[in-house]
């Protein structure tokens, strides 16, 4: 019988699966700082091509400067005059541009602008208060709207080894090497040393005027004297009145009153506006960007305020490097309470106008200061921190009512020296015209002629 064997089942080969695979992705080999490498790269040039801007429009050639503005600024500075001013004794005169409306008067009233600002700000006031039986002078300050914003100075320098050296090779180059041997053979002294000591010159250099509260004393004392001003009704704006505090302390004798307009401890410009390059460039260089910043700090609506001139005039021929030279300067510990309660400020009539309108805070600021000012008479007005043309007649009836309200001011004619040129001319007009013209009559001064016609030249060429 045969054996029969079961064999084993074999198990089916079941097939062989490969391993799944995800599919590859693409590997992220960014580099994590490059975006802020672009980015730092982005923001260098557009810095760079704002401060090239910048520096394109302050070295601008003045009279391509003067011909680009429009012109309603054009007319201002046509109808103004230029005085010269020493903001130090030991620096070279300057340019002030000077603002003027009304005959002349026994009231003369100066107004004193703010940082930022220029006289052409003032120029409705200033028409308005002439129209009132005021003379009224606004200014420039210096290294604001028309005055000079810089200087040219002088300075010694030392041009260095380098330069010394390139001399020195030139001469080798031109004489031989071995001629310095025979120099010193001949002389006992060694050429080039001398060469390299004498590399010592004079290097003109621009710079921006630096205005503060003893350079702005200096400046308000010469204009009231050369314009005849004194005694004078100050009319100080915003920062004014702490740049020029201790001046009117020092001579009260020439101001007869002090309004003061919206005059904080801080100015309404914002103080960094004008000290960060690129905001700077990014607010002087678009008129909207101005005028954003201008409705922040200073005007809810600027109807009636040009924010085109004003931004023009702040940012052509280093005007923003000296508006913020002066922000730097001011005095932020100056104290009102105290200034007004000083021997030589007692004495003197002061009134404060002040934003009714702008906010909360700053009504409570000009509390504030009426407190420390308790004989000072305050009075709201309809505007902002700056001024506006519809604003204009409003400050004008208020300056012109507060003045009118004070006893007249004396003023004394003081007779000058008339000059031998003078004289000789007056004589030849009189040895053609008869002589008739030589007697005195019932004690008349015979030189009464003589000084009539002296000062009607003179007054021609101040006035």
């Amino acid at each position: 019988m045969a054996i029969i064997t079961e064999e084993p089942e074999q198990e089916p080969q079941q097939p062989i699966q490969k391993p799944k695979t995800s599919p590859t992705k693409p590997q992220n080999n960014a580099n994590p700082f490059t975006f802020w490498f672009y980015l730092t790269v982005s923001v260098s040039l557009v810095t760079l091509i704002f401060i090239a801007l910048s520096s394109l429009s302050s070295n601008q050639d003045p009279k391509q400067w003067f011909l680009s503005l429009p012109s309603s600024l054009r007319r201002h500075y046509s109808s103004g005059r230029i005085i010269k001013v020493q903001t130090s004794p030991h620096r070279p005169p300057i340019e002030l541009f000077t603002f003027q409306n009304g005959a002349k008067s026994t009231e003369n009233v100066l107004i004193v602008h703010g940082l930022g600002l220029s006289s052409f700000s003032f120029r409705g006031m200033v028409e308005s208060l002439g129209s009132k039986g005021v003379r009224v002078v606004a200014v420039d300050l210096p290294g604001s709207g028309f005055s000079d914003r810089s200087t040219v100075e002088v300075a010694e320098r030392s041009d260095g080894v380098f330069v010394g050296l390139r001399d020195v090779y030139g001469l080798i180059q031109e004489k031989g090497i071995f001629w310095a041997f025979d120099q010193i053979v001949a002389t006992g002294q060694i050429p080039y040393e001398e060469i390299m000591q004498s590399r010592v010159l004079e290097r003109k250099f621009v710079k921006v005027i630096e205005l503060g509260s003893e350079e702005l004393g200096r400046v308000l004392g010469q204009v009231i004297q050369t314009m005849n001003l004194a005694p004078v009704h100050l009319v100080l704006h915003d920062s004014a009145l702490s740049m020029s505090a201790n001046w009117v302390a020092e001579n009260s004798g020439l101001v007869k009153s002090i309004t003061l307009v919206d005059t904080g401890l801080k100015p309404a410009l914002p103080s960094l506006v004008l000290d960060l390059p690129l905001v700077r460039e990014l607010l002087l260089g678009f008129s909207l960007a101005y005028e954003r910043l201008i409705r922040f700090c200073c005007l809810k609506a600027v109807g009636g305020f040009d924010v085109g001139a004003s931004r023009l005039l702040l940012k052509g021929r280093d005007g923003s490097r000296a508006v913020a030279e002066m922000r730097r300067r001011l005095n932020y510990s100056f104290d009102i309470g105290e200034w007004g309660g000083s021997d030589a400020i007692k004495g003197l009539p002061i009134q404060l106008l002040w934003s009714s309108g702008w906010s909360k805070e700053w009504s409570e600021e000009g509390r504030r200061v009426a407190d420390a000012l308790s004989r000072a008479r305050f009075v709201e007005h309809s505007g902002g921190r700056w001024p506006q043309e519809h604003t204009a007649d409003e400050l004008a009836e208020n300056i012109a009512e507060f003045v009118s309200s004070l006893p007249k001011s004396h003023r004394q004619t003081v007779e000058e020296p008339i000059p031998e040129h003078i004289k000789m001319m007056f004589e030849e007009a009189q040895a053609g015209g008869g002589d008739h013209h030589h007697h005195s009559h019932g004690g008349h001064d015979h030189n009464h002629g003589l000084r009539y016609v002296y000062f009607e030249i003179v007054s021609s060429v101040i006035i």
